[in-house]
Formats: structure tokens, sequence, C-alpha cells
């Protein structure tokens, strides 16, 4: 699918135009369809278009915030992106929207998964905005290289969903949604920051192996336009 490229001057006026942008979408969800959905990821790259966001005039009661992936750890863990999303964009205005945790407490994460993927089936379908980020490595949401569910989490014939994922360099087992629930997300974009990842960016447009590099699954197969954010 065609891709964008957004460039900025730096990180600030990245998440500024960012957070502009998914504003307009999410106040066009609420008048098209009453409710708006948005998908969001960790990492300490949207930190600053999370504190954007947040103080945008959306009637955010309507607004329900889900990530993209999780690693499966309590809430209160230095290493939670719910803990990372609640600091930095469930406050000031945006503190009125609703958040569905992918991580719950459960015997193992499996289970986990399937609770988060029975507590998240009513939002998006398709989400109306899909924020993902990429690692040095390729990776994103956590499509991990040679992740041990990666197959499967990228197969678009998979329902939309919570699954599980491992990989020698995700550290803690992951809880992400699948590639299908992010696929045709109504405004997609690939958030990065740094040359080195735009080099990254670049080495994965060059080739097609997914295992080696997941985010080329985005770049390739996603059902809708990607728009990257680039700020050096």
């Amino acid at each position: 699918m065609a891709s964008t490229l957004h460039s900025f001057d730096d990180g600030a006026a990245l998440a500024a135009a960012l957070a502009d942008e998914v504003a307009a979408r999410l106040k066009v969800a609420i008048s098209d369809r009453g409710a708006a959905s948005i998908a969001v990821s960790g990492g300490s790259t949207p930190k600053r278009f999370f504190e954007a966001l947040s103080g945008k005039d959306i009637d955010w009661s309507k607004v329900t915030v889900v990530l993209v992936d999780e690693r499966f750890v309590p809430a209160d863990s230095p290493r939670s992106n719910h803990l990372l999303v609640a600091t930095h964009l469930l406050k000031d205005k945006a503190a009125a929207a609703t958040f569905v945790p992918l991580y719950h407490e459960a015997p193992s994460i499996d289970a986990a998964a399937q609770i988060a993927t029975k507590e998240t089936a009513s939002v998006g379908k398709p989400f109306d905005v899909a924020i993902l980020g990429m690692g040095g490595d390729g990776h994103t949401a956590s499509f991990f290289p040679h992740g041990n569910h990666l197959a499967t989490a990228l197969d678009l014939s998979t329902p939309p969903g919570v699954m599980t994922m491992a990989a020698a360099g995700a550290g803690e087992e992951r809880l992400t949604f699948t590639f299908s629930a992010l696929s045709d997300a109504r405004l997609l974009v690939l958030h990065i920051e740094g040359q080195e990842k735009k080099d990254v960016l670049a080495k994965a447009q060059a080739g097609s192996d997914e295992t080696e590099m997941p985010i080329r699954a985005v770049l390739n197969r996603a059902a809708s336009p990607l728009n990257i954010y680039w700020a050096p």
C-alpha cells in the first residue's frame, strides 16, 4: 500500500502536527458515528505527542483509547505502556476518555489475551486512528523478528484481536493486537524520530522479508495508506 512521508524540523513540531491531525480525525469520527477510537503505542517517542493531544478540545467522553501492544506486566510497572499512557495522555481534557487496557491479571498470558480480546471487541473495527512505532530491529507493535507467533500475528486472515508474543528482543512476553486489527485503521500512522530510525525504515523499504523486519508487513500489505511522521 502507498505510504506518505511527513517530515518535520524537530520532535516538537512533529508532535504538534500529529496531535492536530489526530484530533481532527477523532472529531470527524464523533460527528459521523457518535464515538471515536484510537490505538496508541508505547516507548519514549510518543510522549510529546501524547502531551499535545491531551489538551485538544475534543468530546473525550466519546473517545476510547487502547494500546497497540503491551508488556505482560501490571499497570503500575515502570515497564508498562498503560502507565505511560496514563501519565502522558489520559490527563487534562483527555482524562474524560475511556481506556481499555490489554493487561489483565490472569493465570497465564494466554488467558490475559483472551480477556483482552473480549474486552476490546467492541472498540474500532476499524480503529479511527492507529499510531505505530518502530524499533531499531524493525519491529512494530509486538511483531518482533522471529517472534514465536509472528506468522499468525501478521496473517491478515487471523481474526482481529489480541494475541501473545515472545521473542529474544522483546524482553517480557507481550500482548499485541493482530495485524488484521490495525491494518485498516482510518488513519494509520508510523511515528518515528531520529536518523537511525529513518535508516532502519529505508532498509525495510528496500526488502521484503517480514520475518527479519516485521514493519515490512505494514509498509507492503496494510489495507490503509501509511502516513509516516518523522523528525530528526
